[in-house]
């Protein structure tokens, strides 16, 4: 049985990619710092959870050595985005954690499960987004984090072009999950709310889950270097029709 990693697995499109790929087969590791919640995905789906917060290299460490010697799937998808502010008004300190956990944390489990991919000639999916494409308003803090993801992705993919492995991306443009717009916003249900307000069909975690196995599962010569996939109504990052 082929094994899969999701970071990020405790909701939204983490956890819609968990249930899609053990559907399709695999022993699904779901990993996330919300133990309860990834504790009773994996019941649901026959798959391990191993707590895990990517800015933390001994929870990294563990789950590497969780994994083992062999991983045919990485999902690089937990990260986030904090605050809406200018860069006049920025808050460092969401800024830092956006870069932690988007940048440096996706580095780090990277780093760790390598060797296991290359060994089973596996493929890694980064969960970047369209904020990775350009700045917008009040977005420079998690573009930046984006962008830098972006950055990883595009240097592995060439220092890898000898090994038995692919790396690829996938950038979301607007989905609608239960938390991401909650995040945020800290909480703030009526300013989520109004990032969706008009579009009468955003993107749902399953719509980018099922992208993320069929990238995942194509023959293995094959790479999809990158993937955008956005809602019909959003036709760039700036551009979206409103009921």
């Amino acid at each position: 049985m082929k094994t899969a990693v999701v970071t990020g697995a405790s909701s939204g499109i983490g956890e819609a990619t968990a249930r899609l790929l053990a559907a399709e087969g695999f022993r699904v590791i779901c990993a996330a710092r919300r133990v309860e919640r990834i504790e009773e995905l994996a019941r649901e789906i026959d798959g391990v959870a191993i707590r895990c917060d990517v800015t933390s290299q001994q929870d990294v460490e563990s789950l590497a050595a969780a994994v083992g010697d062999n991983l045919d799937v990485l999902v690089n998808n937990a990260g986030g985005a904090l605050g809406l502010e200018p860069v006049a008004s920025a808050d460092l300190d969401a800024w830092e954690t956006m870069l932690q956990t988007n940048v440096f944390g996706t580095t780090r489990v990277t780093k760790a499960l390598l060797p296991a991919l290359i060994a089973a000639e596996g493929v890694l999916v980064f969960v970047t987004s369209t904020a990775a494409d350009w700045g917008y308003e009040g977005g420079a803090g998690y573009c930046a984090a984006k962008a830098g993801e972006r950055s990883v992705v595009e240097a592995l993919r060439l220092e890898l072009v000898d090994k038995p492995v692919r790396v690829t991306e996938i950038c979301p443009g607007m989905v609608r999950t239960d938390e991401f717009a909650l995040t945020r916003f800290g909480g703030d249900k009526a300013r989520a709310d109004a990032v969706y307000q008009g579009v009468a069909e955003p993107l749902t975690a399953g719509d980018v889950g099922e992208a993320i196995v069929w990238m995942a599962t194509r023959p293995s010569h094959v790479n999809i270097d990158r993937m955008t996939i956005r809602p019909r109504a959003q036709a760039a990052q700036y551009k979206v029709h409103r009921g």
